[in-house]
């Protein structure tokens, strides 16, 4: 057997060696990288380097994956727009999931060709599959929205989804890993291709989207991603806490029980996405709004409004709001499927389940202390932002006058998050006290409705 040093891999690898430059990272030249994306299969494509403010508040948790990464390569897919303005959501969501399956074809043939080049590359998911071990945490390992705006590639609309300015919102994006330096960085688009026409506030039929930018990802959750996570634990809560069949399909419809089958089999389903539906923006998709204002809402606003299907919801809120805007639509209350595994992970989640709209009028300090098996404490603050829209901020320990204290036993109070128990029964116990204005709590339960 040949030693190590004279092992004919081992030889091919010290010449290929030699022959490279003394460059700690290869590098790529942008237009050659450019085609090269292209013709794996994006529609359009920018680059960024590790460094990009843009990136400050990803950029750790990306070197803690990747701790080569010097540069990101951020792609868009485009959508085809017809079958996602469908009313039938099996039509949308063909369309949703053969996206992502060739925005994961052309990353992965883009990692290929540079892994040829001897440059280290690396796809993470389009969506999924995800670090879902995390969840109700952050699952994913890369935010590839503020990527593909710092990359060019778009800016954030009201709704909350990067709008490409010749593609609209009908993209999907991914980003690929590199250890290369990028010839030239692409730069932030100088507008917003987003009209502001509000549409998205209009079709969203769980109220989501407010004119004033504010956004409730709550019911967006609830409702939209119904067969995804947290709504895939209600449903099987919902499963194995019924006594028998008939229970059950007091609880569950035929339909929903098939519809979750479905998800399984073929792909979660989104319930809703009606915003990225109706959005007229991008210079490929703005004619038929600009022509035909009128006969655009008739065609692609109001049969989304229209239709008759289940909203799900779980605050009282976003139920009076689908009742009032869309009467004709079912109401279904259901649980948030959201267990935490620590009171510290469901204090840093609030800022994400925030309703601003519950909190109008609200500027309160609570002091949150919990005890038993967690020791951890925290100060709530929801009050106006600069711009005078609610926003609520997070400090660990407790920080000055609180206007309701609440102090519990930390195993009570997940499960009152997760409705195991209740406020009264934890109140009559002692395991849980709260010193202040009792108005307060039934707020902090409205604001951080799940």
């Amino acid at each position: 057997m040949a030693h190590l040093q004279n092992h004919p891999t081992v030889l091919r690898f010290k010449r290929e060696r030699a022959a490279q430059s003394n460059e700690e990272s290869p590098r790529l030249a942008d237009a050659t990288l450019r085609e090269l994306c292209l013709d794996s299969g994006a529609d359009d494509v920018g680059f960024v380097s590790i460094d990009r403010a843009e990136l400050d508040n990803q950029r750790a948790e990306i070197l803690e994956n990747f701790p080569w990464a010097r540069s990101l390569i951020s792609i868009v897919c485009r959508m085809n727009r017809e079958p996602i303005r469908s009313p039938a959501r099996s039509v949308a969501n063909l369309e949703f999931h053969h996206t992502v399956d060739h925005a994961e074809a052309a990353a992965h043939t883009i990692v290929a060709a540079l892994e040829a080049q001897g440059v280290r590359a690396a796809n993470p998911a389009s969506g999924f599959p995800m670090e879902v071990e995390r969840f109700p945490g952050k699952s994913w390992i890369i935010s590839h929205k503020p990527v593909a705006v710092a990359a060019g590639l778009g800016q954030m609309g009201i709704h909350r989804n990067v709008i490409h300015p010749r593609f609209g919102n009908f993209i999907l994006l991914g980003t690929i890993v590199t250890d290369a330096v990028i010839g030239e960085e692409s730069k932030p688009i100088d507008y917003n291709p987003c009209l502001e026409c509000k549409l998205c506030v209009a079709a969203c039929p769980v109220g989501a989207i407010s004119p004033s930018g504010d956004f409730d990802f709550g019911a967006c959750f609830t409702h939209n991603y119904r067969e995804f996570m947290g709504g895939f634990n209600d449903w099987v809560e919902t499963l194995v806490s019924s006594k028998d069949a008939p229970t059950y399909y007091e609880r569950t419809s035929a339909s929903e029980t098939a519809s979750m089958w479905q998800s399984l089999s073929f792909g979660a389903s989104y319930k809703a996405a009606y915003c990225i539906a109706v959005c007229p923006a991008g210079d490929d998709v703005i004619a038929p709004f600009l022509t035909n204002r009128a006969g655009f809402l008739k065609e692609v606003v109001k049969p989304l409004q229209d239709k008759v299907e289940t909203i799900y919801v779980s605050a009282e809120t976003t139920a009076a709001y689908v009742r009032r805007r869309f009467p004709h639509k079912r109401v279904k209350r259901v649980g948030s499927g959201i267990r935490f595994s620590s009171v510290e992970s469901f204090v840093k989640s609030l800022p994400r389940v925030f309703r601003p709209a519950a909190a109008e009028g609200v500027n309160a300090i609570y002091h949150l202390v919990f005890s038993g098996a967690e020791d951890y404490a925290a100060t709530i603050s929801i009050g106006d932002g600069p711009d005078s829209r609610k926003r609520v901020m997070i400090t660990e320990g407790c920080v000055g006058h609180a206007d309701l204290r609440i102090a519990a036993d930390s195993q009570t109070w997940l499960a009152i998050v997760a409705g195991d128990r209740t406020p009264a029964w934890a109140l009559i116990r002692r395991k849980l006290r709260l010193r202040g204005s009792l108005r307060l709590m039934k707020v902090f339960r409205a604001c951080f409705a799940a």
